[in-house]
């Protein structure tokens, strides 16, 4: 018979313990249940959580093996590692000069139209060297740690050319196997149409599905695949020819939908089964129908329309009610939305998307993991469940999106141990 399983972190004295028991994903009304447990424990041996309980009830169940590292969380909060389903984390030049433009009324369109946006983050990636862009990505890694962010989508897309999409995605693999924060990597090579190609879109489609896809398939070196599905970028036809092609490959799907307009992508995202659906800010009604029947996530960026000084913001609050996943992030990225910090973008979901402190924490730890093909998995504090935690400077969970622009967290647990930040 073998022996019990003797603790390596315990962390005492929680004055709430968000473990986000119950159902996955959390639909509706359900976003309001956190599963929180007063005056709480959690007991941890290696990466596996071995009991969440009453404090007292933990210690008094639980050896502690040698060496255990004991936290006392002092009557603060206590929630799942933060899940950041939608970042873009690989780039070397940021784009501060087209934020200054966007401030004195040039629009996101109009600057792409004019060379830059997307295209000009192609054309640095590009001649930027593996060693620099794996820094500059790890010290954005560090970043996110630091704000109690565990794990992230991770996509492509700044290259544009099979050997610089590459590039970036073996960046991903490489920073994967030695960094704390763990990275579900997508290819994104329809994320724009490169320079050398504005006159042959269909050229360059026909690259991405014949080329791109097979070898990132072979390689095993993205789970998902994503498409900017836009007006002006890749529309209803040509997403569907590309993520078809994704999805006959063996990869599964995301799309950028709806950002800029209403076009019927988040309808095909739930045509073709897509994990997920992201930005949605001009998503029809019977866009979030379709979602909410396909069970695809809708994974909102209120940090893009923030930073792009956009006036209308996805309709959160009307998703919840039709009964879509909803999931929240950063879309971290160097041109429209240039933040690492999830908890801000919780403040974006209260003033903006209309969402109670319950509904996005929700959103950034169960449904984000549902977001990424890993619920059940991590985004809960259970036992057999992966040690994942922060530990929040903080009485009541509802000064997360209340106190906003500084940085609560206290401590970030990691696969069961204390990571530095």
């Amino acid at each position: 018979m073998s022996q019990p399983k003797k603790a390596t972190l315990l962390i005492k004295n929680i004055g709430q313990l968000i473990t986000m028991a119950g159902p996955v994903p959390r639909l509706g009304d359900q976003m309001k249940e956190l599963g929180i447990i007063e005056d709480g424990g959690l007991a941890a041996a290696g990466d596996e959580i071995l009991a969440v309980d009453k404090s007292d009830r933990v210690e008094g169940q639980i050896e502690l093996a040698e060496g255990c590292e004991v936290v006392d969380a002092k009557g603060g909060v206590v929630t799942p590692g933060l899940i950041d389903p939608h970042t873009h984390p690989v780039f070397s030049r940021t784009r501060e000069a087209e934020f200054e433009m966007r401030i004195q009324g040039k629009s996101y369109m109009e600057i792409a139209e004019a060379g830059g946006g997307i295209r000009s983050s192609v054309r640095d990636l590009r001649q930027t060297d593996s060693e620099t862009l794996t820094a500059k990505t790890k010290k954005r890694l560090d970043r996110m740690l630091t704000y109690g962010v565990t794990t992230i989508e991770a996509k492509s897309g700044y290259g544009l050319s099979t050997e610089s999409e590459l590039k970036q995605l073996e960046i991903i693999r490489d920073l994967n196997s030695i960094h704390p924060v763990d990275m579900v990597p997508t290819f994104l090579g329809a994320h724009e149409v490169p320079d050398e190609y504005r006159d042959k879109r269909d050229d360059y489609i026909d690259l991405v599905i014949n080329e791109m896809i097979p070898i990132v398939a072979e390689k095993k070196l993205a789970e998902f695949c994503d498409i900017f599905c836009e007006k002006g970028v890749f529309e209803i036809e040509a997403s569907r020819k590309i993520m078809t092609a994704a999805k006959k490959a063996g990869l599964k799907l995301k799309f950028h939908a709806d950002e800029l307009a209403s076009i019927g992508g988040g309808e095909l995202a739930a045509e073709l089964g897509a994990v997920s659906a992201d930005h949605l800010v001009y998503i029809s009604d019977a866009g979030i129908k379709a979602m909410a029947k396909s069970g695809t996530a809708a994974v909102l960026l209120p940090g893009t329309t923030f930073s792009l000084a956009g006036k209308q913001y996805a309709p959160a609050r009307k998703m919840i009610e039709e009964g879509v996943i909803v999931a929240i992030s950063t879309d971290c990225n160097p041109g429209s939305s240039h933040s690492e910090s999830l908890p801000f973008m919780v403040s974006l979901a209260a003033l903006q998307l209309r969402m109670t402190a319950a509904e996005a924490i929700s959103a950034i730890t169960v449904n984000a993991a549902c977001a990424i093909s890993r619920g059940g998995k991590i985004g809960q504090l259970m036992a057999g469940l992966k040690a994942d935690a922060v530990v929040w400077d903080m009485q009541d969970y509802r000064e997360l999106p209340y106190h906003y622009a500084v940085n609560l967290v206290s401590k970030v647990v990691k696969s069961g141990k204390l990571v530095k930040i």
